[in-house]
């Protein structure tokens, strides 16, 4: 597993000043659009043959272990 770390120098600008409520707005928004997305893909897979095909499932199940890291991440600052 990497480890990643954030050590760069950049304005970060108004994410710095969103409040909780934004945030999870925001998030729970994001969730949602994301796993959208990766419904849309994994149709166009279905569309397509061969490695592309293939490529296209893998980058699904990808964006679904992202998409579960987020809803996780919603419900923790949720309190759930």
């Amino acid at each position: 597993m990497c480890e990643h770390t954030h050590d760069h120098d950049h304005p970060h600008g108004h994410h710095d000043q969103v409040s909780a409520e934004e945030t999870l707005a925001l998030l729970t928004y994001m969730v949602g659009h994301s796993r959208h997305h990766a419904q849309e893909l994994h149709e166009l897979a279905h569309g397509v043959k061969g490695e592309a095909a293939a490529l296209l499932h893998d980058a699904v199940d990808d964006l679904e272990r992202s998409n579960e890291k987020l809803a996780r991440a919603l419900a923790l600052l949720k309190g759930e």
